[in-house]
């Protein structure tokens, strides 16, 4: 079924997000490029630095686009791992998740 124009678009995060998987979050990042997007990390249990790249990259991106990226929800491991690496996403959470 095709999304209707300007309709939010979501991505499950894999459980495991390391070098094998950067490539595939890649693709189904730009996949979703040109709309809003929300992305669902509550399924995560780990996250290497190439994928916290990838998705740090998609942000500024969909900023640059003018299209709204948000995390609508992340695991514990998710955020403390983005953390202990240096990466804010604060600003990209729902309000519902914010601590």
């Amino acid at each position: 079924m095709a999304a209707k124009k300007g309709e939010q678009k979501s991505l499950k995060l894999s459980a495991v997000l390391d070098l094998n998987e950067a490539s595939n979050l890649k693709a189904n990042l730009m996949s979703l490029r040109g709309g809003a997007v929300a992305i669902d990390a509550s399924g995560v249990e780990r996250v290497g630095a190439q994928c916290a790249q990838i998705l740090v990259a998609g942000a500024k991106a969909w900023e640059a686009d003018k299209k709204p990226f948000t995390y609508v929800k992340a695991s514990d491991a998710f955020l403390k791992t983005l953390q202990l690496i240096g990466v804010n996403v604060d600003h990209l959470l729902a309000k519902e998740i914010r601590q």
